[in-house]
């Protein structure tokens, strides 16, 4: 028999990745949460194998250490034409937001993580072998009928109900909503093996019409090929170990390296026309899947969790108005279309589908690549989609604004005027909204009724100084920016912003505004 309370907050179907960093957020939060999967294991074998340094930033807010699972720095992505020679470049090097800018990591090993951090959790149970039979909204919750791999039922109310439960997405399913978008027809092939005489430490595209595919390193002495199927050729035939073998052996060079895992599959490029149905919200697959040429499967359901976790948060504790979840979709739903077609356009580079459009293709790339501004649109990754809001919960940009206004604040590391260690400046602002007065005390001029509401609605005060300022009295927290990341290269002294949860900029402005910035940033949810 399923043991679980009769009601809850929220109630997350699938504990994937998206799901199990949706479930630790709230944990972190305190908020009454649930998490069912008709699974009992982690699928150990690997799937998604790239994050960016916004999927890096979004686990680092759900309290995992930048340790705390294995990842491979990727220092550039390099793109082959049997034709032209390398034809492009994406130099990934370096960090942003005191992160790497491209890693590899291994599925499980996550996902293995995550579920940990909720072992003995006081806020956030687990309940695996227990599927979603059917569900139906009343006028304030969420009833789930489920049952367990023995075939005995429960019943759950939930204030939310948030489908993690991946691409075939019963909810979504159940709910109508159309998966808007399209499935190819190609069979691709993957291969992931362990043991490769002399691996890549890269990633890299062979763009050739005959046999295109990518290829990169992973943690554990991986290496990770795709090969798209050529006309004719069955999945049976290709996953036999003697066709794997010819496929590797340009990098084996006849070594017996051990093949950890065989698998076709197809790619699809699809996006729900909704992230939202009444009480019931989708994220991950469940709401989009993209093909894998920009690395941004998991990451884009991160972003999601990022965005729809505080925000559940807020409302389930009576911080924030019920209205403020309707921003999750107008947010995210566009963003989320961006990339997939960001990906579709790369899959035409990747894999053209005949020898002129090939030539074509990356014969004009190549060309391309001579012009200075357009080779740095590629090679510093300036065509990826930026994860700005146009609208939603922040007060529209003005053309005094120096953040952007629906953007996150950078992150940097500071040192804190009383002794202790440094610290990245999302941990030492902490959890929950924060207004930041750049060396200034953002709290200084305000009267205490509006002190008080902006505690009571989760708010705090922080200074950050710039690098070398001489201490003076604050009232505040107060940290020093020893990057000089955020003063003076975004901000003057003197700026105030004021910076949600998930670090997304509502309002800045100079320090005689403070005071109208706050009240018009808590009308926003408040």
């Amino acid at each position: 028999m399923i043991s679980l309370p009769t009601r809850t907050d929220v109630l997350i179907v699938g504990m994937g990745p998206a799901g199990a960093a949706l479930a630790t957020l709230l944990d972190r939060y305190g908020v009454a949460t649930v998490v069912v999967d008709k699974a009992t294991e982690i699928f150990r074998a690997p799937r998604a194998i790239a994050l960016d340094n916004e999927a890096l930033r979004v686990l680092q807010m759900c309290g995992l250490e930048e340790d705390a699972f294995e990842t491979v720095a990727i220092p550039d992505v390099r793109m082959h034409s049997p034709y032209f020679g390398q034809y492009s470049r994406a130099i990934t090097a370096g960090a942003i937001d005191g992160h790497p800018r491209l890693v590899t990591f291994f599925q499980p090993e996550l996902e293995q993580v995550l579920r940990q951090r909720l072992q003995g959790s006081r806020h956030v149970q687990v309940c695996l072998g227990t599927e979603l039979v059917s569900l139906s909204e009343t006028g304030d919750a969420v009833v789930a009928e489920l049952r367990d791999r023995d075939g005995q039922p429960a019943r759950i109310e939930a204030r939310y109900l948030v489908g993690a439960d991946g691409a075939g997405s019963m909810i979504r399913q159940r709910l109508g909503l159309e998966f808007r978008g399209r499935t190819y027809p190609e069979d691709w092939l993957i291969v992931d093996a362990l043991g490769l005489p002399s691996p890549i430490d890269h990633v890299e595209f062979t763009c050739d019409p005959r046999r295109p595919g990518p290829h990169m390193p992973a943690p554990g002495n991986r290496q990770r090929w795709e090969f798209k199927l050529q006309p004719g050729e069955a999945r049976e035939e290709v996953e036999r170990p003697e066709v794997v073998k010819r496929l590797l052996e340009p990098w084996t060079r006849g070594a017996d390296i051990e093949v950890e895992r065989v698998a076709v599959y197809r790619f699809h490029a699809r996006v729900a026309h909704a992230f939202q149905a009444g009480r019931v919200f989708l994220v991950g697959d469940a709401a989009h899947i993209t093909p894998p040429f920009v690395g941004q499967g998991l990451v884009a359901g991160l972003r999601d969790v990022a965005n729809l976790g505080w925000k559940l948060a807020w409302v389930c504790e009576g911080r924030a108005r019920p209205e403020l979840l309707a921003s999750y979709d107008e947010e995210r739903r566009p963003h989320a279309k961006a990339m997939v077609d960001l990906a579709r356009f790369m899959g035409r580079l990747v894999a053209p589908r005949s020898r002129f459009e090939a030539m074509l293709t990356h014969g004009s790339m190549k060309l391309l690549s001579h012009i200075p501004r357009l080779r740095r649109l590629f090679e510093n990754l300036e065509v990826k989609p930026a994860n700005r809001f146009t609208r939603g919960c922040f007060v529209p940009p003005s053309a005094s604004s120096r953040l952007r206004r629906g953007g996150q604040v950078p992150q940097c590391l500071l040192r804190p005027r009383e002794p202790g260690g440094m610290a990245l400046s999302d941990d030492a602002i902490g959890p929950g909204f924060a207004m930041i007065g750049f060396g200034v005390d953002p709290s200084a001029e305000l009267p205490e009724t509006l002190l008080d509401s902006w505690r009571a609605a989760g708010g705090s005060f922080v200074q950050i100084d710039p690098r070398g300022r001489p201490a003076c009295p604050s009232q505040v927290t107060r940290w020093e920016d020893v990057t000089g990341a955020l003063i003076p290269t975004a901000v003057p002294v003197g700026w105030i912003a004021i910076v949600r949860p998930d670090r997304t900029v509502m309002h800045d402005g100079p320090a005689a505004a403070a005071a109208a910035m706050l009240r018009e940033s808590l009308e926003l949810f408040v």
